[in-house]
Parts: C-alpha cells; structure tokens; sequence
C-alpha cells in the first residue's frame, strides 16, 4: 500500500472512531500500519491448496502455562 494511502487510511479511520491521533503519535501510527499492511500482502500472496483450513480455535497461552519442550 502506498504511503499517502495508509495516511488517508488513518486519518479517515481515526475520524470515524472520533479517535484523536496527537500529532507526535500519527508518524508511528502510519508506520506501523504500514508495516501490519506489508505483512498483510505476503500472506495474502501464499497461495492456498484444498487442504489448507483455517484453525478450529486459538487459544492464548500465558508464559508460565506453555509447555516445556522434550528434552533430546
């Protein structure tokens, strides 16, 4: 996505929110938006085969609840 769009994409998102950016926040927001959307377009180019599905479910471990590997 081109920078001018991502910047369009924030402001019209933040007036849609009536969500202030401060205006020392919106170049980090605009990077890292940028950033989320390059990562977005290699997915997005990984092409999928009829045995590809999505997850059943995800669920989020705390830190101390995963488990330890095997030991070798």
């Amino acid at each position: 996505m081109e920078p001018d769009r991502i910047e369009a994409y924030v402001d019209a998102a933040a007036a849609a929110l009536d969500l202030p950016i401060a205006a020392a926040h919106r170049p980090g927001v605009v990077h890292y938006l940028g950033l989320a959307a390059s990562m977005a377009a290699l997915v997005q180019g990984l092409p999928l085969g009829p045995d590809d599905e999505p997850a059943e479910s995800f669920t989020p471990l705390a830190p101390d609840d995963v488990p330890a590997a095997p030991s070798r």
